[in-house]
């Protein structure tokens, strides 16, 4: 994914205060699991992703985000869950709202939904794309007429294929689905319970803010979130604007029982332990 190429262009991004919760103190009773706990693969930077996975187990978190069917043995291997799966996307530019790209996105969502069902996961990535000069109302049709073609599969096989927000202000220029109400709309018109929003909250800070409202009011539209601090997208801990505890009991008192999933650039060496820390910051 493109998020790779991300990471690698911020690595040595100026940061956070330093973190001393390290995996080792954040042993499984610790943790309330009130909140599903879950990490973004693309987070953990070059730690080997089966060291990241034991090391994520042994702390009590049991799902990884964004691993597509050559990295769900690994997860199977240790019985963690894949809480979003990706690989059936071109990249995060190239989406549904472009007609030129329906026939490729067609045939991988097609190929994937079965494969995701089998590995008895749920989640599906998918993204809208830039608008590169489409507007809103020609954007919005288009991802209808695309995801129309994939959704009766997706309930078929009990998928939920899951369109992620970003904001177009910093990270994504040029990204169509940077709002809700546009969001929202989209979930509205294909009317399936199989079709979902990814609720970024970090990428709606940025574009919109307003965070617990827009999820308390919309709730029933948002089938997945993840985290990180704003500025920077760094760690989730005091140097950032956002109360992550405080947003965290907003998504419980919804009835929400799916995951949240730490999004960040972690800023020191330990990359896993940085992320369980986060998991803590959410653990109300």
């Amino acid at each position: 994914m493109e998020r790779r190429k991300f990471i690698a262009s911020t690595a040595v991004a100026a940061g956070a205060l330093p973190l001393t919760m390290s995996a080792k103190n954040i042993a499984s009773p610790m943790l309330k699991n009130n909140i599903n706990h879950s990490v973004c693969s693309w987070c953990i930077g070059n730690t080997p992703l089966k060291k990241a996975l034991k090391q994520l187990k042994a702390a009590g978190v049991m799902a990884m985000d964004l691993l597509g069917p050559k990295q769900w043995p690994a997860l199977k291997k240790l019985g963690m869950h894949c809480s979003m799966c990706n690989g059936a996307e071109i990249n995060l530019i190239d989406g549904w709202n472009d007609l030129t790209n329906h026939n490729i996105l067609i045939k991988n969502y097609t190929d994937m939904i079965p494969l995701v069902a089998k590995a008895g996961y749920q989640n599906l990535i998918c993204f809208s794309g830039n608008t590169r000069k489409l507007t809103a109302e020609i954007g919005l049709a288009n991802c209808i007429k695309g995801l129309q073609q994939i959704l009766p599969l997706a309930e078929k096989n009990g998928v939920v294929i899951q369109m992620e927000l970003f904001n177009s202000k910093i990270d994504h220029p040029d990204y169509m689905c940077d709002n809700t109400p546009w969001a929202i709309e989209l979930c509205e018109r294909l009317s399936s319970p199989n079709f979902k929003l990814l609720y970024d909250i970090y990428h709606m800070q940025i574009n919109e803010g307003d965070i617990i409202r827009t999820i308390q009011n919309h709730h029933q539209y948002f089938g997945h979130y993840h985290t990180a601090g704003v500025p920077g997208r760094h760690e989730i801990d005091e140097t950032q604007e956002l109360n992550y505890p405080a947003i965290m009991q907003a998504i419980l008192a919804t009835g929400y029982k799916g995951y949240v999933a730490q999004e960040f650039i972690p800023t020191t060496d330990d990359k896993v332990a940085a992320l369980l820390a986060g998991c803590k910051v959410c653990d109300v």
